[in-house]
């Protein structure tokens, strides 16, 4: 059994697509009708910076989705892939959620990149500049982690936003209480703590204007029919109805991205083989949450014209 996996914030830089677009009409329809659906030259801005714009959350989401569908559409309609066909799960990482939705036939790709935008708008205006702050556990554990939470948080927010893989979780919160954590990481048997570059707190309860900016959204463009099984990450498990899916993605705002649960439980369902596409990023974790488990990756030409040759 086969799952396609798609990335999250933190995987876009400066250039990217670009080879994909020299290389194929294809890819550059992707790149226009995201262009067209947003009113704005985003692929200028995948391609040739600056990178502080790239980096902005509100370009940094529908960029990284627009990549990986172009990688995605590149392997079906040049490849003669069918997703459908080859595919018996779909997950993503965090907005990759909503990549992996549009793969699955849930949103079509004007919608897919509009959403991504006024995510990206909501999380970054839910919490003032300066207020909240996100840092990654490196060598910590899901209970290390939540133990160091508890013991930082002294009643301001901070909480475990990504379980991303046995030795990496990500803290969200108050920047003060992130601060405490970081500096308390040896205390609870923690390698390292150290301070994301992100502009907003992600996946905690400081998001909540930002979920409610999602649910009315998503209450005007509603999912529809998934051609594949998506696994949640809210919930680490699968789901099919658009219904659920559009409660949980409302959910995954404030909510924990369950990614290490999820990769456990793919492997479980019988995945042997996870793909990801448009990144290098969410695959390794996966194979550390996992074990014995394929993982291969497709992000240029190349890589797809190989991938389409074992599918």
């Amino acid at each position: 059994m086969r799952a396609f996996l798609f990335p999250g914030q933190g995987s876009q830089k400066v250039g990217m697509g670009a080879e994909l677009a020299a290389a194929s009409a294809v890819a550059r329809e992707v790149f226009e009708e995201v262009d067209d659906a947003l009113g704005q030259n985003l692929f200028k801005v995948m391609t040739e910076g600056p990178e502080d714009q790239l980096t902005l959350t509100e370009n940094a989401q529908p960029a990284i989705m627009a990549n990986a569908i172009a990688v995605l559409r590149v392997l079906e309609k040049e490849g003669g892939i069918a997703l459908a066909d080859k595919a018996d799960f779909v997950a993503g990482h965090s907005l990759g959620e909503y990549t992996a939705l549009c793969a699955a036939g849930a949103f079509s790709l004007a919608d897919t990149a509009r959403l991504l935008k006024l995510r990206g708008q909501s999380m970054q205006a839910a919490v003032p500049v300066g207020v909240g702050a996100m840092a990654a556990l490196l060598g910590a554990d899901i209970e290390k982690a939540t133990a160091l939470a508890e013991a930082a948080a002294e009643g301001q927010v901070c909480t475990v936003a990504n379980d991303n893989d046995p030795t990496q979780v990500v803290l969200s919160g108050h920047k003060e209480a992130i601060e405490r954590a970081v500096a308390m990481v040896k205390d609870h048997g923690i390698k390292r703590g150290m301070l994301l570059p992100v502009s907003a707190p992600f996946h905690c309860p400081l998001m909540q204007p930002a979920a409610e900016a999602m649910a009315e959204a998503l209450d005007k463009t509603r999912p529809g029919t998934l051609r594949v099984a998506l696994f949640a990450n809210v919930t680490a498990s699968v789901v099919t109805d658009p219904a659920e899916v559009q409660r949980l993605l409302v959910e995954q705002v404030t909510g924990r991205v369950r990614w290490r649960e999820s990769a456990i439980a793919m492997k479980d369902a019988g995945v042997e083989s996870f793909i990801e596409l448009g990144g290098k990023v969410v695959g390794p974790m996966i194979k550390r949450s996992a074990g014995e488990v394929e993982v291969t990756a497709a992000l240029s030409m190349e890589d797809i014209e190989a991938l389409a040759k074992v599918l």
